[in-house]
């Protein structure tokens, strides 16, 4: 099992100043969750629910204790995860997604199967990625673009949208 690397405060403090109003009220995905902290972040901004998708069960399970009745834990692989939040019809405003660093993760994320059955019409992607990872989008079926990449030290977020 890695070890996990919580997103800092201070990435997680320019995320939702950044993000501002659009938290109030969302529907709000945390793949590769971790800690939880940023999905937590964000239903104490006032998002209407936040699933939070962790592949480590104790992890997992700590989120789950500390979460509240307003979210949901899934304890899959992103890819299966995926498969079932689309199986069920679930939609999402913000889709936040912090792989491991140097994993491979990002050049699979925007190709990911299913993925776009996950967006609402104006949802919003968020990938946070280390500053050595080029967020590169060829195979990109679902016609996303990067609108603002924005660095804090060695991390990068970086923010899609559909086109």
């Amino acid at each position: 099992m890695k070890d996990v690397r919580p997103t800092s405060g201070r990435v997680i403090s320019a995320l939702f100043s950044i993000l501002g109003n659009k938290v109030e009220g969302c529907e709000f995905l945390d793949l590769f969750a971790g800690t939880g902290r940023v999905g937590l972040e964000a239903l104490k901004r006032g998002a209407k629910r936040a699933v939070f998708v962790e592949s480590v069960k104790n992890r997992a399970d700590d989120i789950r204790k500390i979460s509240g009745v307003n979210s949901l834990i899934l304890s899959l692989e992103v890819r299966r995860a995926v498969s079932w939040l689309v199986k069920r019809g679930m939609k999402f405003d913000i889709i936040f997604s912090d792989p491991p660093y140097n994993s491979g993760w990002c050049e699979v994320l925007a190709s990911l199967q299913n993925l776009d059955a996950l967006f609402n019409d104006d949802s919003l992607f968020i990938v946070e990625h280390s500053i050595r990872e080029n967020f590169i989008l060829e195979n990109n079926p679902y016609n996303l673009e990067i609108i603002s990449s924005r660095e804090y030290g060695e991390t990068c977020l970086t923010f899609l949208r559909r086109n």
